[in-house]
């Protein structure tokens, strides 16, 4: 009886995995213009007699609010200056984050037909961590000062957990995410359970959208703080059910299990020391996959199902 599941499983698997090298392999095909503009060279290469053609270009970056001598100041400016500076030795080709972009958007248009290629432009502008890329219908913007690398002078003083991910690596994982978001059906959040099974969609949509990227990309963990994650799966989970905190509508919740942090608070002093923040998005995000995995259902579907739909069916059994 062994030996018959062991083929059966086998049999399944390797089927598995060539419909997902033919689905890749069709993505893989669709024609997609995709062209990345830096703006960030073109405004610090330019003069003020150059301000008329670079708002001609790019209107959208440059608010009607300031008169054009504010855009002189800027270019003039000594701080603006060394964060072009900084932003062109980083970013001298952008060779391979133009890949991740194109083969984010062609995944973006197999699941999504109705998804249309926005221009894409790069800026030089001040580090602002909590908004890492900004995403429109049409536009977007990609502020390159974001992704220098962890251990760049600009981001002293900010938190090991939030520098660490502030990478050239992580670009395409924070596009995807406000993409997901834009995607997803908005539904209301009230229990531990809805934001866990709204931030596991959101990792589930990364699985379809960036499967070049690993799951420590994906969720913006070390490989280290996954394999805890993976290793501790059953106890988190039991922990989640044995205090009743799955249907809980208290708002410290988030903060201690969903949102970013340097570790979740289980109030458990070996367990808090060890454990990476947001928690509960890897939990939330095993939930999903379990119910994807258990029902026929497709991608673009789960996006709009209900957390107590996607709860009941998934038949979510933590890893021992």
């Amino acid at each position: 009886m062994n030996k018959c599941f062991f083929v059966l499983l086998l049999i399944f698997t390797v089927l598995s995995c060539g419909n997902d090298d033919k689905v890749e392999s069709e993505i893989a095909k669709l024609p997609l213009d995709v062209s990345i503009e830096r703006f960030d060279l073109a405004f610090a290469n330019a003069s003020p007699q150059d301000l008329p053609k670079l708002k001609q270009a790019f209107p959208f970056m440059f608010s009607s609010k300031y008169e054009d001598d504010f855009w002189v100041a800027q270019m003039q400016d000594t701080l603006q200056q060394e964060i072009q500076t900084e932003t062109q030795k980083a970013f001298k080709s952008f060779t391979n984050e133009t890949q991740d972009i194109v083969s984010l958007f062609k995944h973006l248009k197999y699941y999504f037909p109705e998804f249309n290629t926005p221009r894409v432009v790069t800026v030089a502008s001040n580090v602002d961590y909590r908004n890492k890329v900004v995403v429109t219908d049409t536009i977007v913007v990609l502020p390159l000062a974001n992704y220098l690398g962890d251990t760049h002078y600009f981001y002293q003083g900010i938190q090991d957990y939030i520098r660490k991910n502030l990478k050239a690596e992580q670009m395409v994982v924070d596009l995807a995410e406000s993409y997901a978001k834009g995607f997803m059906f908005q539904q209301q959040r009230k229990t531990l359970l809805d934001e866990l099974i709204y931030a596991g969609k959101q990792l589930y949509f990364k699985d379809m959208v960036i499967p070049f990227k690993t799951d420590a990309e994906k969720i913006g963990y070390s490989q280290e703080q996954i394999d805890w994650a993976k290793a501790n799966e059953e106890n988190i989970w039991r922990y989640f059910v044995d205090k009743e905190l799955l249907f809980s509508t208290n708002s410290k919740l988030p903060s201690r299990f969903i949102n970013d942090a340097p570790f979740s608070k289980f109030y458990l002093e070996e367990i808090d020391n060890e454990s990476p923040g947001r928690i509960g998005q890897y939990i939330g995000w095993q939930i999903v996959r379990a119910y994807m995995e258990n029902n026929n259902v497709t991608f673009k579907q789960m996006l709009t199902k209900s957390t107590k739909e996607i709860f009941d069916n998934a038949k979510f059994k933590p890893r021992r």
